[in-house]
Formats: C-alpha cells, sequence, structure tokens
C-alpha cells in the first residue's frame, strides 16, 4: 500500500503556527519522523490562511525536500499554488492533492498535471456536493479518468479518493466507501485508489483505533493507497498485517521485513 503521510497539515494549529513562524525544525521534525515510519509520500499543506496559502507552501516544499529523499504530495487549493510549488520540486516524482468532478477544477488542474507528470488525486466529488452512494461515486469516477486520458494522464497516474465521511454523521456511507472502491478497483484496472483515513473517526473517542480497523476494511476491499498518519500508534502495523491477511503480501515476506525494520513499535 501506497503510504501518503498527512502530519503536514495546516488544520493542525501546530503546523499552522510552525508556518506562521518559520519554525523550520518544527516541520523538518515531522518531515524526518514519518519517513521514517515508511512513508511513500510526504503530504503539504499550507492552506489555513487562503492570503498566504501560496507562499508558505512554496516555503514548506523547500523545507521538507531538503530534509526527505520521498516525494511530495502538494495539497492546494489553486493552479498558481500548484505551479509554483511544482517549480520548486526537486523529485522526478510528484503527486499534487487534488482535482474532483468540477468542471472548473478539472479545466484548472489537469493540464498542471499533464505537463508536469504528476500523479493526481481526485475526489470523488462535484458541484453537487458530497457523494451519496456507490453509483453516484462511480459517475465520478467515470468522468475523472475519462477527462485525464484526453488530457494526456494515464489511468495509472490517478487516485481516486471516494471521500470518507465521519462515522458519527453518516453511518451509512460506510459500506459505500468499501463497496465504491470495490467497484471501482474492479472497474478500472490500473486506478489506484486512496483516502483520507482520519475522518472516519472524527468526533468520536479511541480515533485511532477507528482509523486502524477501518484502514482494514479497505484494504481488504483493494485499497492500495491511504492518507494518514504513519506514527500513530499500531498504524504501520495494522496495515502490513491487513495486506497479509488480504493476501497482497506473498509469503508475508513486506509483514516479515516491516517488523525487522521496526515499523511494527516496541510491542509490535
Amino acid at each position: 500500500m501506497i503510504v501518503i503521510a498527512e502530519r503536514i497539515n495546516a488544520t493542525r494549529k501546530s503546523i499552522a503556527r510552525a508556518l506562521r513562524e518559520r519554525d523550520e525544525e518544527y516541520i523538518i521534525g515531522e518531515t524526518r519522523k514519518q519517513t521514517d515510519a515508511g512513508s511513500d509520500f510526504i503530504d503539504v499543506n499550507a492552506g489555513s490562511d487562503p492570503a498566504s496559502e501560496i507562499e508558505n507552501l512554496s516555503w514548506a516544499v523547500e523545507v521538507v525536500q531538503a530534509n526527505t529523499d520521498l516525494p511530495l504530495c502538494l495539497d492546494c487549493a489553486s493552479s498558481e499554488g500548484f505551479e509554483k510549488a511544482l517549480s520548486l520540486v526537486e523529485n522526478d516524482v510528484v503527486m499534487l492533492n487534488s482535482i474532483n468532478g468540477e468542471e472548473e477544477k478539472l479545466r484548472a488542474i489537469l493540464p498542471i498535471a499533464a505537463r508536469s507528470g504528476a500523479e493526481l488525486v481526485g475526489l470523488l466529488m462535484d458541484e453537487r456536493g458530497l457523494p451519496q452512494g456507490i453509483e453516484d461515486r462511480m459517475e465520478i469516477a467515470e468522468k475523472i479518468i475519462g477527462r485525464a486520458e484526453e488530457a494526456g494522464i494515464p489511468v495509472e497516474k490517478l487516485y481516486l479518493d471516494p471521500c470518507i465521511q465521519p462515522l458519527s454523521t453518516t453511518p451509512q456511507d460506510v459500506n459505500n466507501v468499501i463497496g465504491a472502491t470495490e467497484k471501482i478497483m474492479a472497474t478500472f484496472p490500473g486506478v489506484h485508489t486512496t483516502a483520507g483515513l482520519s475522518n472516519i473517526g472524527f468526533g468520536l473517542p479511541y480515533r485511532g483505533l477507528l482509523n486502524r480497523v477501518f484502514l482494514s476494511y479497505l484494504i481488504r476491499a483493494g485499497m492500495d493507497s491511504a492518507i494518514l498518519d504513519p506514527t500513530e500508534p499500531d498504524m504501520m502495523a495494522t496495515l502490513y498485517a491487513a495486506e497479509a491477511l488480504s493476501g497482497r503480501d506473498d509469503f508475508c515476506m513486506n509483514y516479515i521485513q516491516a517488523e525487522r525494520q521496526g515499523l511494527f513499535g516496541a510491542d509490535g
């Protein structure tokens, strides 16, 4: 599974403060912790203040990439922000987070992703708002894939996000996300699926427990990427165990290797 590490996100008060105060040491610490935890991409989101988002994202990109060899996932609300951040990226691999099914987003971001060769997250929502079931997610998935291919972006570079909504407010949507993941992976060979995992437990106690259990459900459904906190206790252990139990880890070799690398923590 491709792990997109979520902690450098300006919705977290500590990150918003670090961006505002240009606290390099704090951002470096978060970068290195997530790198050491076994991530594949480091998400960089500087969107707490729209007026300074582009400037803050540019600063964060330079600090993060100077302290990890991992590729970045640039999380931005504007095409201008993506363009500026991409001009600073040194790694040949980069991800843009995100587009959705809205025409304005597709027209603005797809050409940028095509020119840069970036991987691209596509949220399965559109002008109608958040999805309500499996079929509307499939409709938006087909639209995004079709428009991306028209722009010259191969399906293998797309990461479709079925938009997890909080269990506390929309408990019926859990099965929709699982069902949509299964159907997308079966219908569109080569495409990836991903999700902002921590949304599931919003507002509930033992949020980390819900995150980990739901991750195992999603892996069983075929999801091959997730936006998550790799430093959360037992998160990476759950990921590797779920992949092994789902038949996605031949002879449990990834599971064994992860344990040898210390990714399961002291109680692994």
